[in-house]
């Protein structure tokens, strides 16, 4: 197989082995909500370990060495994080507009999936670039895509099922959106083909995005608790999710 269709190969087995972490949100349906808050502290808290760690010590690296930290690279990570704000801002006022007052809440399933849908349809692109770039950056990225995306799905599937949904039905709507990451991986490495030179502006957007889903909306998370084991548990999380992708470099 050719290099090209290696890239396509690795690109779209990653992309659909993260898409099927939208199964783990069954954890929430045949679990105690003891266990579940027992859980997701040290989820999020790894999350925040590997999403940043992965933009700081793998993909910043990467662009450094293979063309330099440009001021247009930089301004393409700026974009990133405004991009992801703007986006989760529209996503948040359309929420607020949909919602009825009564309990039912079938607009914000809708709501859920469809901006669970783009964001899933960024991660597939920021995978596809990834693995643009070469496989070992392609896998680093996709350990912290799929670390994020655990604690997500449990709270995606919590969402929907909250709003009406069968719980069946509501596994089947989660992972129907998880799948439009495939659709953003197919359409970048088809642009790449294409067109070429994409492997770099989507590496700076997808460190931007990383940063910007750290320290925005799982950060803000974790500061929400004050007992100090569950701060000491957040603390070893975070840091082991950069000793994970730290571990990934000395394997590279």
């Amino acid at each position: 197989m050719d290099a090209t269709g290696s890239v396509w190969r690795a690109t779209l087995v990653a992309v659909f082995a993260v898409s099927l972490l939208s199964f783990s949100g069954v954890v929430l349906l045949v679990s105690r909500e003891r266990f579940l808050r027992a859980i997701i502290p040290g989820l999020v808290s790894f999350a925040v370990g590997a999403l940043l760690g992965d933009a700081l010590l793998h993909i910043l690296p990467e662009l450094a060495e293979e063309g330099g930290l440009t001021t247009g690279i930089a301004f393409v990570v700026i974009g990133g994080i405004l991009g992801l704000f703007v986006l989760e801002k529209f996503i948040h006022l359309h929420h607020s507009l949909q919602a009825p007052a009564h309990r039912h809440l079938h607009p914000v399933a809708v709501t859920n999936l469809v901006g669970d849908g783009i964001h899933n349809l960024v991660d597939g692109a920021i995978l596809a670039g990834a693995f643009l770039t070469n496989t070992r950056l392609g896998v680093a990225t996709a350990v912290a895509v799929a670390l994020h995306e655990i604690p997500q799905e449990i709270g995606d599937l919590g969402v929907l099922v909250h709003a009406g949904l069968r719980p069946r039905r509501a596994l089947v709507y989660n992972f129907a959106s998880a799948l439009v990451a495939v659709v953003g991986a197919a359409l970048t490495l088809a642009l790449e083909d294409a067109v070429g030179g994409l492997s770099r502006p989507m590496l700076a957007l997808s460190a931007g995005a990383f940063i910007y889903i750290a320290g925005s909306d799982l950060i803000p998370e974790l500061h929400r608790a004050t007992d100090w084991r569950i701060s000491l548990l957040q603390f070893s999380g975070v840091s082991a999710g950069f000793a994970v992708m730290a571990a990934l470099l000395l394997l590279e």
